[in-house]
């Protein structure tokens, strides 16, 4: 399973968050810098993140974001939530009406394997990647965010 961009992202800006979030409010421009990710595109994650209570927003001279709850209960599937409608959506609208006999014996499969990934990334916190980030030391934070991000997989084994 890949996950998308929009996702991935979301995904790294949390965690530089997290990570960078204990001095003061981070904005999206050093986000930006940090991570490589366009101030617009951020600014579209930031709105979903906001609006689902994951990140807060101070506003004015000296302002930006914080964790909008412990990061230990934010979990890797609250953020895809938040940012990618296509999953929220299909978590909670699976197709039912189908009498192809063949959907039919399948449908059951998929969603067990929906579940399978959906409590796999419900169970990573970003409290779990930050503590990642702390075991990868002397690394820029480009480097330790792809290198927690391919260690999602390494948490499936």
């Amino acid at each position: 399973m890949r996950l998308s961009t929009k996702s991935r992202y979301a995904i790294t800006a949390m965690l530089d968050l997290a990570l960078n979030g204990a001095e003061g409010p981070v904005t999206l421009a050093d986000i930006s810098e940090n991570q490589n990710i366009s101030l617009s595109y951020l600014e579209q994650l930031f709105s979903g993140l906001r609006a689902k209570g994951l990140v807060r927003g101070v506003r004015g001279p000296g302002g930006g974001y914080y964790l909008g709850r412990d990061a230990a209960a934010i979990s890797i599937a609250d953020v895809i939530c938040a940012v990618d409608d296509w999953v929220e959506y299909t978590r909670t609208h699976a197709a039912h009406g189908s009498s192809d006999i063949q959907h039919l014996g399948t449908r059951g499969m998929w969603e067990d394997l929906s579940n399978q990934i959906f409590g796999f990334l419900q169970d990573i916190s970003l409290h779990d990647l930050v503590q990642r980030a702390s075991a990868v030391s002397g690394a820029s934070a480009d480097k330790r965010a792809a290198a927690l991000l391919s260690g999602l997989r390494d948490h499936a084994a």
